[in-house]
Order: C-alpha cells, then sequence, then structure tokens
C-alpha cells in the first residue's frame, strides 16, 4: 500500500524535515510513505479564515491521489492507541491501493475535507504544532508497520 501525507505549510523548521525523513526512509518498500507540502494561504488582503480554509480545501483536493482513502487530522476525530491505529492499517490496506493522510493549516481543515474523509483521527488532546504533528505521524505510520511485519521496533 503507498502511504501519502498531505500538509498545509512549508519551510518547517530542519528537525522536521530531518525526523519525517528519517521514519520515511525506514518504511518498506512495500508501504512506500511520501509527503506533499501544500502550499498555505496568506493571511493578508482581508481574507476571512472561512475564505483561507477553502483556498487551501482547493489545493488540498488538487493534491489528493486518485482512488485513495481519505484519512484527516483533526483535534476532534478518534483518539487511538497504536494498536487500534494498526488494525485500522490493516483494514484499510485490504481495500485500497493508496491512504491519503491530511493535516491542516492554521486554520484547520475547511468542513468538505473533513466530510471526505473515511476516519477523522486526533493525534492528541493537546495541540501540537503542525511540524511535530508531521513527525508525530511519520513515526507512528513507521510503528504501525513494524508491528504488522512483526519487526521488534514496537514493544507492549
Amino acid at each position: 500500500m503507498k502511504w501519502q501525507i498531505l500538509a498545509v505549510g512549508q519551510k518547517m523548521p530542519d528537525w522536521v524535515n530531518e525526523a519525517v525523513e528519517n521514519y520515511r526512509k525506514r518504511m518498506p518498500p512495500n508501504a512506500p510513505l511520501t509527503l506533499t507540502e501544500i502550499r498555505a494561504e496568506k493571511r493578508t488582503g482581508g481574507k476571512t479564515v472561512e475564505q483561507i480554509k477553502a483556498l487551501e480545501r482547493d489545493r488540498i483536493l488538487s493534491g489528493l491521489p486518485a482512488q485513495s482513502i481519505l484519512w484527516v487530522l483533526d483535534e476532534h476525530g478518534q483518539q487511538l492507541t497504536t494498536l487500534a491505529l494498526t488494525e485500522k492499517l490493516r483494514t484499510a490496506e485490504q481495500n485500497a491501493h493508496s491512504l491519503c493522510f491530511v493535516i491542516g493549516g492554521a486554520d484547520g481543515l475547511h468542513d468538505d475535507i473533513k466530510m471526505k474523509a473515511g476516519q477523522l483521527i486526533a493525534l492528541s488532546n493537546l495541540t501540537l504544532p503542525h511540524g511535530l504533528a508531521r513527525v508525530l505521524l511519520t513515526e507512528q505510520l513507521y510503528r504501525a508497520m513494524s508491528i504488522l511485519q512483526h519487526h521488534p521496533y514496537h514493544r507492549e
């Protein structure tokens, strides 16, 4: 299964890029992970939050892979344990060729994106900076793959 992360925002700190790349490189060949950055809308020109979200929505939708299952990171989404996430990924793997995760911008995601999602997932009850959310998601995807492949990375 191919995995993709679409993340609104660019110019992350080096530590974010290095950590994401570290986990991305560890993924097995049968589960490649790509990260695509979506340009965030500038908060200038008197645009409302809804206008900003709509512009970012359009960019996200244009970046979605065809016939991909969409999972969205959202603060009001379901919180999962690593093992529960792994089971959901196992099921998704049986039903689709690719899975796309979306991390929204500073103002969140447009409701249209959330409504298209097969899953709304919250990484934590805490508010996380977007760069840290990228790192946490990529690490959990690597951890889930290690569980699925019986690799000793994850310990219970």
